[in-house]
């Protein structure tokens, strides 16, 4: 399985961006697709996932109510809509696909390149 992660972009504080990780090869063996955010000389964080079957979603603390994830499986892609950006959202967001049951699992099996978000003060 290959993720590419796509979107990112230097937006101002209270804007909202869009993220895409689009899947390929041997899709069929996801269960979850999750999304981590990284920033400099921080741990990395979960940000939150969605399971490929039913669309259930589950969201890291500092993101829930202002973070959405979808999915559209006729295009393998899962999507990371961001609203009400801060700046302590500035972080390298990256997809990442779980094969195992387990929405709430951190321990995931494939990972792809990250995209810069940067939000201004």
């Amino acid at each position: 399985v290959q993720l590419q992660a796509s979107g990112g972009g230097l937006v101002r504080a209270g804007d909202s961006l869009r993220l895409s990780c689009a899947a390929s090869g041997r899709t069929v063996s996801i269960n979850s697709l999750g999304w981590f955010r990284q920033a400099p000389g921080k741990a990395r964080e979960f940000v939150g996932a969605i399971t490929r079957s039913t669309g259930g979603t589950y969201y890291g603390d500092s993101v829930k109510g202002r973070f959405t994830i979808s999915r559209d499986n006729a295009k393998n892609t899962v999507y990371l809509q961001m609203n009400t950006l801060k700046p302590e959202d500035t972080a390298l967001y990256c997809c990442a696909a779980r094969s195992r049951d387990g929405l709430h699992s951190r321990d995931y099996d494939y990972w792809g390149q990250g995209t810069q978000v940067t939000v201004s003060s």
